[in-house]
């Protein structure tokens, strides 16, 4: 996108980059900049089609988290669109602090329980003289007011009242279960080349005994960061700093499932966070779970790429 552009939307006259080239991962470019108006910034360049959705879905996603002053995350500061090219605009974080993973899931699980902090004492709420026109609602549904991104994946984000169902089906959606169906070129020999057939078999199965995984489970929504893993999250002097978030309101535990596909937190991670909030009984099997849906869209996205969807 043009400098020009950005300067516009940003109305500033200095836009000065930090360094020579543009970085970033397999999904966008991006670049930090001193400005005249907001100090440092963070941009993130994109032109897929689907980015400035993508972009739109971050910057809500890092604006409700912000609001919950539980973790610390890059300030949004604008999602920009023109002829096809976007970009995302944030406060720029130096990540050279001292890693402190103590911290970071004592943040994590501050982050989860605030919503269901506030569901609990909801009732409490009038009592207090100005409450209701300080404090939005808590959220008491499954969901998030915009579609959120898993890399190139939309998450079906419609709001529902019953995870186990409800919000199920939304994630079979949102991971291309379907994806086989959707191109006629797609023959036996591919099936049995890369083991599709035996997915769409074995789920029917794994969906009739999805709610036995979560019997005598009480949910409520958490804020979720949504796609925490080890290369979303890094240390500046004060302390963890997560980024790149997919955000929803969900069960905090499927938080757990890419975060423990890949490894980067270790036993002081998991301590900080279990003492305030313990694993409830049958953890482990649903972790598993909320693995698999990360592996699905893993599988699909190389699977529309090799593909060509």
């Amino acid at each position: 996108m043009d400098e020009a552009i950005i300067k516009r939307e940003l109305s500033i006259k200095r836009l000065e980059p930090m360094s020579s080239k543009l970085h970033g991962g397999c999904i966008s470019k991006a670049r930090s900049y001193h400005t005249d108006k907001y100090g440092d910034v963070f941009i993130k360049y994109n032109n897929d089609e689907k980015a400035r959705e993508m972009f739109d879905g971050e910057f809500a996603s890092l604006d409700a988290i912000s609001l919950t002053k539980t973790i610390h995350v890059p300030k949004p500061i604008k999602s920009i669109y023109e002829a096809g090219r976007a970009c995302l605009v944030t406060e720029y974080i130096s990540m050279t602090g001292p890693a402190k993973p103590l911290q970071l899931g004592t943040d994590l699980a501050k982050l989860h329980l605030h919503n269901i902090d506030r569901v609990s004492t909801s009732g409490q709420s009038g009592s207090f003289v100005g409450a209701a026109e300080k404090d939005p609602p808590p959220i008491k549904q499954f969901g998030f007011p915009i579609t959120t991104y898993s890399g190139y994946m939309p998450l079906v984000n419609e709001w529902t009242d019953d995870w186990v169902v409800g919000q199920f089906v939304l994630l079979r959606r949102s991971f291309m279960l379907d994806i086989v169906s959707k191109d006629a070129n797609l023959t036996i020999h591919l099936f049995q080349k890369y083991g599709d057939r035996q997915i769409l078999s074995l789920w029917p199965a794994l969906e009739r005994k999805i709610p036995s995984y979560f019997a005598g489970c009480h949910i409520v929504p958490s804020l979720l960061h949504g796609d925490l893993w080890s290369g979303n999250y890094s240390y500046d002097q004060n302390g963890p700093v997560v980024f790149d978030p997919a955000s929803f309101y969900g069960h905090s535990e499927y938080e757990m499932g890419i975060l423990t596909m890949f490894g980067g937190f270790d036993d002081e991670f998991f301590t900080a966070y279990h003492s305030l909030i313990p694993k409830a009984n049958g953890f482990s099997h649903r972790v598993f779970l909320y693995q698999l849906f990360h592996h699905l869209n893993h599988w699909s996205a190389f699977m529309a790429v090799k593909l060509g969807f």
